[in-house]
């Protein structure tokens, strides 16, 4: 009896020309994409592109593969400068950040993609039954994740636990001093990214003038692009989230380089801690509209 066909993976998908920008790097914005050049006819595409997926799907959807046949789309192959395949290149934040050609085996896989990516969680079936107990305090996960931590010292997860609950506490120091402490590898994980952004935030706003006088300086000079990215950190931490975005869409439009791309920066920091998965999308087109 012939084996039943797989059903296609959630994380692996077609890329073209008509649908690279949108479907790879604006949803890199929110979750890195690898993307892989291959061809029919090539042998070493054949043995790659399985282990792709298999490492891919791993990730639980921390990370997606886009599939890019070079002869049907040369137009995208040339634009990345494919000279030979396979060529794999990993896209993140609208940007390639890494890359490899040839074909790999799969612990060179693991060991290429863990450097910029760390798996999801799979789904836990306990997560219902979970959701309806009522949410913890602050102060009760910071007491519970120290008991924690000083049982399993080495358990590097619980003190990024510990980190994001002391901001919730309304500790940014501490949690500041907690996160740099915390080792590389999880770095690009999605709550420290977060956190960065929160503490980036808190850090700004205490050096920005009161929002009057940050609106009364853009009366008398439009142009002041230092005092409309503080007017938009400030209208973010007073809950006027859309109007603080477009004060970094406004930069962004006028001078997308100023200040080493600071309005960019900040939108792709607000994105990271604002929880409108609509106005941030939103948003996200309309960044990217701009930069691509």
């Amino acid at each position: 009896m012939s084996a039943l066909p797989q059903p296609p993976s959630p994380h692996v998908f077609d890329a073209t020309t008509e649908t690279f920008e949108n479907d790879v790097l604006q949803a890199s914005l929110d979750q890195p994409v690898l993307v892989d050049f291959w061809a029919e006819w090539c042998g070493p595409c054949k043995s790659l592109g399985p282990l792709l997926e298999k490492v891919v799907d791993s990730y639980h959807g921390a990370v997606r593969l886009a599939k890019v046949d070079v002869d049907k789309e040369q137009q995208l192959a040339g634009m990345f400068g494919v000279r030979s395949i396979p060529t794999v290149v990993l896209v993140a934040q609208g940007q390639i950040v890494d890359g490899f050609t040839g074909a790999l085996p799969e612990s060179a896989l693991r060991e290429f993609l863990s450097r910029h990516v760390q798996p999801a969680e799979p789904a836990n079936e306990d997560d219902a039954s979970a959701d309806a107990l009522p949410p913890e305090s602050a102060d009760a996960a910071v007491a519970r994740l120290r008991a924690e931590i000083a049982a399993d010292p080495d358990k590097d997860e619980l003190k990024l636990d510990l980190a994001v609950a002391l901001m919730r506490q309304g500790d940014a120091a501490a949690a500041e001093s907690q996160l740099d402490a915390l080792p590389a590898n999880l770095a690009t994980d999605e709550r420290a990214r977060r956190l960065r952004g929160q503490l980036e935030f808190a850090r700004l706003l205490a050096d920005a003038p009161p929002t009057a006088e940050l609106q009364a300086q853009l009366a008398r000079d439009a142009g002041d692009h230092a005092a409309r990215e503080q007017l938009g950190i400030r209208l973010l931490a007073e809950g006027q989230a859309a109007e603080g975005l477009e004060q970094f869409l406004a930069i962004l439009k006028a001078d997308r380089d100023w200040n080493e791309g600071g309005a960019r920066k900040r939108l792709i920091a607000a994105f990271s801690i604002l929880d409108d998965e609509e106005l941030v999308g939103t948003y996200r087109r309309r960044m990217s509209s701009l930069l691509f």
